[in-house]
């Protein structure tokens, strides 16, 4: 089994923020991540989209997990994405983190939405499962987004997340685009800029 990676799609000179882009998965799978998997790929438009958003002063990081798979209790790209944190932070003291995550990887921004070093997260289609408990600070903005015609991973879950947060005093909008299915290919381009813009716009302005 190899190694997760922690690759700099876009590096900023001084970045008043930096975004971790997290790509899907499997429910079960030892298998290692390819460079040439179409969740690892499917990323690539939004690294491009927050450095546009970004507009030199945002630094876009993608991290590539060990293995495929979520795998039950051991929970395997959190750990991942728990040391990728740990490595920007370590990189950028005090710079705030933004994470972007599509399914899988959405799961993991989600859970990792406790950790005060993150003050915005962009979960995509996010895979939600209904013992999932809601993760979040004060400070912290969330934008959820999911297809109405998803097949993969549930709307109705994810608003359900979107909803407990928000009765427990987390700031968070649920956003639902008609007719769109898991890829996220029909609407492509709302997918990239309006979750490019709501993590600039949370991470470069304060409170």
């Amino acid at each position: 089994m190899g190694a997760a990676r922690l690759l700099w799609p876009t590096e900023v000179e001084d970045p008043r923020a930096i975004v971790l882009i997290l790509h899907g998965g499997k429910a079960r799978s030892q298998q290692a991540v390819r460079p040439w998997q179409a969740a690892v790929w499917r990323m690539a438009p939004f690294a491009r989209s927050v450095t546009q958003a970004g507009s030199g002063a945002v630094g876009v990081a993608s991290l590539r997990y060990a293995v495929r798979g979520w795998n039950a209790a051991a929970a395997s790209p959190v750990g991942d994405a728990e040391l990728a944190i740990e490595q920007i932070a370590a990189r950028y003291p005090g710079v705030p983190i933004g994470l972007l995550g599509h399914s899988m990887g959405g799961r993991v921004a989600l859970h990792l939405g406790g950790d005060e070093r993150v003050r915005a997260i962009a979960a995509l289609a996010p895979w939600v499962e209904g013992r999932d408990p809601a993760r979040w600070h004060p400070g912290l903005h969330v934008l959820v987004m999911h297809g109405t015609r998803d097949r993969m991973t549930s709307p109705k879950q994810s608003r359900a997340m979107a909803e407990l947060m928000t009765s427990q005093g987390a700031d968070v909008t649920y956003v639902s685009v008609q007719g769109e299915g898991h890829a996220m290919l029909r609407q492509a381009d709302r997918w990239h800029e309006e979750s490019a813009a709501f993590l600039v716009r949370h991470l470069l302005t304060p409170g």
